[in-house]
């Protein structure tokens, strides 16, 4: 089985208070576009344009089935959002996208981001491969947290969070307007928005 790298370098704003760590991107097969989040069915920057913009489209290039990376990028980096995955290198067992079918090789530089990232104040590591990846890494017990919650962890003489969101795939059964809801209320609670 081929071990596949990373596709895609690590986004890291500096002013980033939030980083969104998946597990690895799908095959290029899959892509709509050479960035994160590339499957076209995937619903997670439908669900930065529903609360930004109140609008699912907004990141939506519907003609061309992809994303609006010049409006993406410069957003996320206003925001203070970092993006990268907790995998560097992995193996696909079965030639699926999905955790249960991957293999992780070489595990991201977690310390490594949090430590070029001063400002960020909680981590969403989205599905439960990643999550799992980054709680055995942190030692942080999140198995009792529910949707929408985080945990407390520290690192390097910071006090951050690590929440448990709904995953932006359309496998995930739940509304993109509910899951909407789920990370407005995170991106309130580490004030990246100032209401919800």
């Amino acid at each position: 089985m081929e071990i596949e790298t990373h596709p895609f370098e690590p986004w890291l704003p500096e002013n980033a208070k939030l980083l969104m760590l998946g597990t690895f991107p799908p095959a290029p097969k899959r892509w709509s576009m050479e960035w994160y989040y590339p499957n076209f069915t995937n619903d997670m920057w439908r669900i930065f344009g529903l609360i930004f913009f109140n609008d699912k489209f907004y990141f939506v290039d519907q003609e061309r089935k992809t994303y609006h990376l010049e409006k993406l990028k410069p957003f996320l980096k206003e925001k203070g959002i970092a993006l990268f995955d907790t995998a560097l290198r992995i193996r696909r067992t079965t030639g699926t996208a999905s955790d249960k079918d991957l293999e992780i090789v070489e595990p991201a530089d977690l310390d490594g981001m949090l430590r070029s990232l001063p400002h960020c104040k909680a981590v969403l590591a989205a599905g439960q491969l990643a999550t799992k990846v980054f709680t055995d890494h942190y030692n942080i017990d999140a198995r009792h947290l529910k949707m929408g919650e985080y945990a407390t962890f520290e690192f390097e003489g910071r006090v951050l969070r690590l929440y448990r969101q709904p995953s932006s795939s359309r496998a995930y059964p739940m509304k993109v307007e509910k899951k909407a809801e789920y990370y407005k209320q995170m991106f309130h609670e580490i004030n990246i928005i100032d209401e919800v």
